[in-house]
């Protein structure tokens, strides 16, 4: 369908590779086509619809967004209210959707809604919803902390019609088509962190061996050098976690455990590594003309989208069988 046939871990070097961009929001665009708007329709979509909607999305033709988060469901993925209500061989969608990256300028939406009023994990379904479509309102572009350069949409649909033959996979399917989907989306973001967490202790340390407070360098304080070296070493403890998982997820293991691992350790990180380095930087790091005060906005995100961490917290206990059985 266009792409390389390259396994996974190849969209893990990229997303490590867009790390160098100097800010977040570029990085998530192209996180979301690549890893996730179109695994599903990758995995499970028919050969009509990939044609129609995974072609010019890989040619960079189509912009994609991913529309599953609502105003009152956002890592409660199960709770969304958006329904697909089969009318004929249309669905007909009323509903909305909130924070969608991608959203306002958006070709195509990876939509999930309930199309049944069955058990909330199992009457959900993956639908290729065209944006140009009458009822889809374009509500606002969001205004946010961080990631200003994203495009970030609220979006509703009023009696919007869609062929029931863009439905993705199976009906019913689509609350685990979409679990899959996160694990490439959760991979991809920590891949994403890496580079930018290397070049803000970088840029620290470049910075604090020139500024000078009491008559020497801040960085030959001690305290200072002590914690730069140890945020280096968290970031590689990091990396090492996300290739081990990699290569497990290419081997085609679940690796929904390692991967919530990965996400919750990637969210607080960042916050732990902006916070530490923009405090180094005194003053100037409270100014927008460095770039430790960008990140320090832009990857605050980590912990909250995709899952947020107390989310991750929960499925991993989960796998670790902490939680009480019900």
């Amino acid at each position: 369908y266009g792409g390389m046939g390259l396994d996974f871990s190849y969209s893990i070097a990229v997303a490590e590779e867009l790390g160098h961009i100097r800010c977040g929001g570029i990085p998530m665009a192209i996180g979301v086509q690549a890893g996730m708007a179109t695994p599903a329709l990758t995995r499970f979509g028919s050969d009509e619809l990939k044609k129609q909607f995974l072609v010019p999305t890989i040619a960079g033709d189509f912009v994609a967004c991913l529309g599953v988060s609502e105003a009152g469901a956002g890592s409660d993925v199960a709770n969304i209210k958006t329904t697909a209500v089969k009318k004929g061989d249309e669905y007909v969608i009323n509903g909305g959707k909130m924070w969608t990256t991608s959203g306002c300028q958006a070709d195509w939406m990876c939509l999930l809604a309930n199309t049944s009023e069955g058990p909330p994990h199992r009457n959900k379904s993956l639908i290729c919803l065209p944006m140009n479509l009458p009822g889809i309102h374009v509500a606002k572009k969001i205004d946010k902390l961080g990631m200003r350069s994203s495009d970030t949409a609220q979006i509703f649909f009023e009696d919007v019609r869609v062929p029931r033959k863009n439905l993705i996979g199976e009906e019913g399917k689509g609350f685990t088509y979409q679990m899959l989907q996160f694990q490439e989306e959760r991979l991809w973001g920590v891949a994403s962190v890496l580079t930018p967490l290397e070049t803000i202790i970088q840029e620290t340390v470049d910075y604090t061996r020139q500024r000078q407070v009491f008559d020497r360098p801040v960085l030959h304080n001690q305290a200072v050098h002590f914690r730069l070296a140890e945020l280096a070493t968290e970031v590689e403890l990091l990396r090492s976690l996300l290739y081990r998982t990699v290569a497990l997820y290419v081997q085609g293991n679940d690796v929904t455990k390692f991967a919530s691992m990965a996400k919750l350790k990637a969210g607080r990180l960042a916050r732990e590594v902006t916070d530490s380095c923009l405090q180094f930087w005194g003053g100037m790091g409270f100014t927008s003309e460095v770039l430790v005060s960008r990140f320090y906005r832009d990857l605050r995100l980590m912990s909250i989208g995709g899952g947020t961490d107390e989310t991750m917290l929960s499925i991993i206990c989960k796998y670790m069988e902490t939680l009480p059985s019900k």
